[in-house]
């Protein structure tokens, strides 16, 4: 595929297949194909080649090939490419959202504000590509000198999810590319395109052949066996649930493969009585809705002080009564189709669930009823502590919603679950919401914010939500190995 080939992605398939291996653009070796679907409509997009193990093999010795020549590659060289990278899918941006409104679903201003947010991760560790750093000193007892110097981790292997098909793609191969590591990446077989779309876009802007090797499969454990079984892939970074990342965590072990994953989440977004409603609603809207509420930061349980409960209640009802649900790729609309059916059963059970416990609906939008896979914005109040919504990361646009009186209570609330990813606190008295953040356990907290991410910032969670961060200078350190040198040089 050329830079033109991204326009045809989502048309009928490439006459030389879709697995980009090498450099060059391949079917399945088996010849193997599987189905991409549109959720606005639940019918395919197109067939895409389904990569098995005898691909996974030949991407991993194309990338093992490639690893010595781009390791000596100086960090300017690797920084140009990354820079040309993001110019590129600036250029390209409307192209890349339609792929990601196609494939993903969402509405064409988050696919939008996706392909922005990915092309920052290339231009961040464009600028990170240079300042890796090695020192140089004294040993404190004199006699001989102390040499650090960083060198890249060796082959890695990425596996991501389809809820962000660009941007949780870049902000693992941009810092891996940075550090002088080849990639292997399996995109979430739901969203194959945007991967390769991106895949074509680094080609264009001169990455060597084998540094990057995309492989769509829908028979991931094929793959990713053949990866982790390798010990010649000595990085290992997964996005996706916390079930799928304990399974892949031992799988790594058996090689002792460096891992970073990002897991599920359970976020709370607290409401202080002091706290500045119109704001806490705006930026409730903003930390549920984006993406639809398929977010791993996404809010999942709002606890509200009784003070403001009604005020914010019929506010934020309102905002999300007011949400325009349909084809992404429609004007004015800003909640798309969920990813597919399944997923809408889910979001379905856990509201039942609550309101057989004595939940009641406050508020809900309107939604089309098919084809395709949606669900209405809907707000939830009276939500009992044993409903399932306030343990089960809902991954949709539901807001479940209780009160609070003791900061105390809430807190520990809050605190009541494995996850750990992302947390949000409104309050006039910024002392008072960096003191709830500080007892918040999320590795992630946002202060009067309802938008957490940034290139430049440490992406990650505590608890069962996952291991590293990705992002900010932490991104790079996760692809670089420490060797210290004694050197026999005597101190004066």
């Amino acid at each position: 595929m050329n830079l033109a080939g991204i326009d045809t992605l989502a048309k009928a398939p490439l006459a030389d297949g879709d697995v980009f291996l090498g450099g060059r653009w391949l079917p399945a070796a088996d010849g193997r194909t599987y189905p991409v679907y549109d959720p606005a409509t639940g019918e395919p997009v197109r067939w895409v080649s389904d990569a098995g193990a005898e691909d996974a093999r030949a991407a991993l010795a194309a990338a093992e090939e490639a690893a010595a020549g781009w390791r000596a590659t100086s960090p300017r060289r690797r920084s140009e490419i990354l820079h040309d990278t993001f110019r590129l899918m600036i250029e390209h941006r409307d192209t890349l959202a339609g792929l990601i409104v196609r494939e993903n679903g969402k509405a064409r201003r988050d696919a939008l504000a996706e392909v922005g947010y990915a092309a920052e991760f290339f231009r961040w560790f464009a600028e990170e590509a240079v300042r890796i750093g090695s020192s140089f000193g004294d040993a404190p007892g004199g006699g001989f000198r102390h040499v650090v110097r960083r060198h890249p981790v060796g082959v890695t292997a990425f596996v991501t999810p389809w809820n962000f098909p660009a941007a949780m793609a870049t902000r693992k191969i941009a810092p891996a590319l940075a550090a002088g590591c080849p990639v292997l990446l399996k995109p979430a077989p739901e969203t194959p395109l945007t991967a390769l779309a991106v895949a074509a876009l680094l080609a264009a802007a001169g990455l060597p052949d084998g540094l990057l090797n995309v492989l769509p499969t829908d028979r991931a454990p094929e793959v990713v066996s053949a990866w982790l079984g390798d010990e010649r892939v000595r990085k290992f970074s997964f996005t996706g649930s916390t079930a799928t990342g304990k399974v892949l965590l031992g799988q790594a072990a058996a090689n002792v493969v460096n891992v970073t994953m990002e897991l599920g989440g359970n976020a709370p977004f607290v409401v202080c009585a002091d706290a500045d409603v119109d704001a806490a609603v705006s930026g409730a809207m903003d930390a549920k809705m984006r993406g639809g509420g398929e977010v791993c930061i996404a809010a999942n349980r709002f606890y509200v002080h009784e003070a403001v409960a009604a005020e914010f209640t019929a506010k934020f009802g309102a905002a999300m009564a007011a949400v325009r649900t349909g084809p992404g790729a429609q004007e004015g609309v800003t909640l798309g189709p969920m990813i597919n059916r399944a997923a809408v059963d889910k979001i379905r059970s856990l509201v039942e669930d609550a309101l057989d416990r004595g939940a009641r609906i406050a508020a809900q939008g309107t939604a089309p009823r098919g084809p395709g896979f949606y669900h209405p914005a809907t707000v939830l109040t009276d939500v009992p502590d044993d409903a399932r919504i306030l343990h089960e990361e809902v991954f949709g646009p539901v807001a479940p919603l209780t009160t609070f009186t003791d900061e105390d209570e809430m807190a520990a609330r809050a605190n009541a679950t494995v996850h750990g990813l992302a947390a949000y606190v409104y309050s006039r008295d910024v002392g008072r919401a960096l003191r709830l953040a500080e007892r918040l356990e999320a590795g992630m907290v946002g202060v009067n914010r309802g938008l957490l991410s940034d290139p430049a910032a440490p992406f990650g969670g505590v608890k069962q939500s996952g291991l590293g961060r990705e992002g900010g200078r932490e991104g790079i350190e996760a692809f670089l190995e420490t060797q210290y040198i004694a050197l026999d040089w005597p101190t004066p």
